[in-house]
């Protein structure tokens, strides 16, 4: 081969390599988009059956604290790890362990939610986002 033809070859994988990332980036924003619609739903339909809101509580990442936040909503999964806000945001619940959250609580950020919690996890440990929404509205305030 010469030199123009790995040059070529180079530029070919190059662009193949790129679409695939822009193809893959594009998926993921759709999940996202469609994760978020069935969390927004999930918050409007819960404040209008009048489920019992909480403040939230995050947990540090080695699951020796609890800090508190400014947040109410619900909790979506028994371990607490995950929630929704009243306003339709989805959090994680898990934080770095400070002095400083350990005095004036955290502040969490929103994530993008995904569409199935736990992918890539332990064998039989993911659910389907809009199954875990359903189940948690089903049990109502009885959840725990």
């Amino acid at each position: 081969m010469g030199e123009r033809d790995d040059q070529d070859w180079r530029g070919r994988r190059e662009r193949a390599v790129r679409a695939h990332a822009d193809a893959d980036a594009r998926a993921r924003a759709r999940e996202q988009a469609t994760a978020a619609e069935l969390v927004a739903r999930f918050a409007a339909e819960a404040a209008g059956r009048g489920l019992r809101t909480v403040r939230l509580t995050v947990t540090s990442y080695d699951g020796r604290y609890r800090y508190r936040t400014g947040l109410a909503g619900w909790y979506i999964d028994r371990a607490r790890t995950r929630a929704v806000d009243t306003r339709g945001h989805f959090y994680l619940l898990t934080v770095p362990a400070s002095l400083r959250s350990l005095l004036f609580g955290a502040a969490p950020e929103p994530s993008p939610p995904p569409l199935v919690i736990g992918r890539g996890g332990r064998d039989g440990e993911s659910m389907p986002l809009e199954a875990l929404l359903g189940a948690r509205l089903t049990a109502g305030d009885d959840w725990r």
